[in-house]
């Protein structure tokens, strides 16, 4: 594969600390390009390849490079990437369109996903960690809405770490229906909530792992309870404050503020009935994400919110160190067993697991999203105290006949490939290679 080549051949390692910043442009397949790449000095550069395998590149042009090839390889209309280390911008660019003829930038806001699950565990643990005397970890979830389902036998840390049996309200036909057909839809966390929790347990509490949004939903009316505010409004003070985040905001409504990512999805075509020799390709920037999570954790960003967001998480910048460790060490590793019966149930890995609200990849703690024709990945190696963010949009020709994705989460695979460049075998070589794989 050629884009595994190169970045065998620009393989590198990152340390210091001098940073300094270049602007520079780059063509795009489409013509159309916004690069802005801060760029590291020559002494930013370690042990590169011998000669007799590659000549050394430089982090500009690795990433170039990468970026590049993956919106031809993967028909994107925009990828936006940026590299930190130690809270400096070693990269910052953007490659492709956000609409026909509108460059894509950096600036760009666009939905932040997964990363509000993110902020609900650690706000959690922030919470252990200033009201002792109104929250703990292993609370039962009775303590705040006793008439909950199970509400006696589960923990807020089951909640946290997927652990409670809550089955997903998302694959039920109500919600799957209403998603395709009714894509503007305001749904209410009281609704997700009745909806996740009248299904069957999907195991009993404590016995088995299994990623349900149901879990962060109720979490989010957990917060408000003992944070006696309103999750969006929680999310101000004890997350976007604290870490610095200027451009992260939680809204009620599908609006995100300018400049905006737009974004493009086929996904419909099959349930809509469109026949494959028909174009469709339709705007998807404003579908609704309110069945996604809790009210009030429906949020916006931009990429270096979204890289300061999880090197904070990773740092444990706003927890004490045993908090920290509860939301990111490795605690599930060897729990969870596959189950016929529950098709997300899994065991976690070393390789690969769950901690709260956050990805462990081997040493690299993440995140990532995917929402209505946008993807994206975010990881913090805290050994090197470097941050890689990417988040990409789909054209047209990355969708098939029926509207599926040709290959899905490429925002993930991007980040592989980044990862094995700027810090080699940091990666899990498993992850990778199931990353790596396309259809």
């Amino acid at each position: 594969m050629r884009l595994i080549a190169t970045v065998t051949a620009v393989s590198f390692w990152l340390f210091g600390s001098l940073v300094w910043t270049q602007t520079v442009a780059a063509p795009s397949p489409s013509g159309v390009q916004a690069w802005r790449a801060p760029i590291l000095p020559q002494m930013f550069i370690l042990t590169p390849l011998p000669a007799s395998t590659a000549e050394a590149t430089s982090p500009e042009s690795a990433i170039q490079t990468i970026t590049s090839d993956a919106m031809k390889r993967y028909q994107l209309k925009s990828i936006i990437v940026q590299v930190t280390y130690d809270g400096k911008s070693v990269y910052t660019g953007a490659l492709g369109e956000s609409m026909t003829g509108v460059p894509a930038t950096p600036d760009m806001h666009f939905r932040a996903g997964a990363m509000a699950f993110t902020y609900m565990a650690t706000m959690l643990m922030e919470l252990v960690d200033q009201e002792k005397q109104k929250v703990q970890l292993d609370d039962k979830l009775s303590k705040f809405f006793p008439d909950l389902p199970d509400a006696d036998r589960i923990t807020l840390r089951n909640l946290a770490n997927m652990t409670s049996g809550y089955a997903d309200y998302v694959y039920q036909p109500e919600v799957l229906h209403g998603v395709v057909f009714e894509p503007f839809r305001q749904w209410s966390p009281e609704e997700l909530i009745q909806i996740g929790t009248s299904q069957p347990m999907m195991f009993e509490p404590g016995t088995n792992w299994g990623y349900s949004h149901t879990n962060y939903v109720i979490l989010g009316r957990v917060l408000e309870k003992i944070t006696g505010m309103p999750l969006a409004e929680a999310m101000q003070k004890y997350i976007f404050g604290p870490m610095d985040l200027h451009q992260t905001q939680s809204f009620n409504t599908p609006q995100i503020p300018a400049p905006v990512l737009h974004t493009f999805s086929s996904e419909r075509r099959a349930d809509l009935g469109v026949a494959s020799n028909v174009p469709f390709y339709e705007e998807s920037t404003f579908w609704n994400p309110s069945w996604t999570t809790a009210e009030g954790a429906v949020q916006t960003t931009d990429i270096t919110d979204m890289t300061k967001t999880m090197a904070a998480v990773g740092s444990g910048k706003i927890l004490s160190k045993t908090s920290w460790e509860a939301q990111v060490g490795p605690t599930l590793v060897g729990f969870g067993h596959a189950d016929p019966k529950c098709p997300v149930c899994r065991q976690n890995s070393p390789e690969f697991n769950y901690g709260l609200g956050v990805l462990n990849i081997g040493p690299w703690i993440a995140q990532s999203k995917g929402f209505a024709g946008c993807d994206a990945m975010v990881g913090y190696l805290p050994s090197k105290k470097l941050s890689i963010a990417v988040v990409v949009t789909y054209g047209p020709g990355a969708f098939d006949e029926k509207g599926n994705f040709k290959n899905s989460d490429v925002s993930r695979k991007i980040f592989a490939l980044l990862t094995n460049a700027l810090a080699p075998d940091t990666l899990p070589k498993q992850v990778s290679k199931d990353l790596l794989q396309t259809k």
